[in-house]
């Protein structure tokens, strides 16, 4: 996953999924840093403490936040559970494309609306 992706966006994503796992500290820093996008030298600044410490206690909760991905898996599952939900929607919007009968026509428009639901 991480080489599909470039790695500030692996690691926004594994804050995503895995974040509240972190220690409060780390939590703060990646959340300054992924969310709110501030600099190293900016965390440094908010938080009173050095750009090194900042980028030490950054790449721990990165490496813990990986450790955890590569125990559950659940980045890996999410991206397979999308690439299987666009191909169920592309082949519903053929069917409705291609369906005669109006009430069909209705029902796959509400597995398709389902299928949006769970995926947003």
């Amino acid at each position: 996953m991480k080489e599909t992706v470039g790695n500030v966006q692996f690691a926004s994503l594994l804050y995503d999924f895995y974040g509240g796992l972190l220690r409060e500290k780390q939590l703060e820093i990646m959340d300054l840093y992924h969310e709110d996008n501030l600099s190293l030298s900016e965390i440094a600044e908010e938080m009173g403490m050095t750009r090194q410490a900042v980028h030490y206690t950054l790449k721990k909760a990165e490496a813990t936040l990986e450790k955890y991905e590569s125990v559950l898996g659940l980045i890996e599952k999410y991206r397979r559970n999308s690439e299987k939900a666009d191909e169920a929607t592309e082949l519903l919007n053929q069917m409705i494309t291609d369906c005669t009968c109006d009430n069909k026509k209705e029902s796959l428009k509400k597995v398709l609306d389902i299928i949006e639901e769970i995926t947003e």
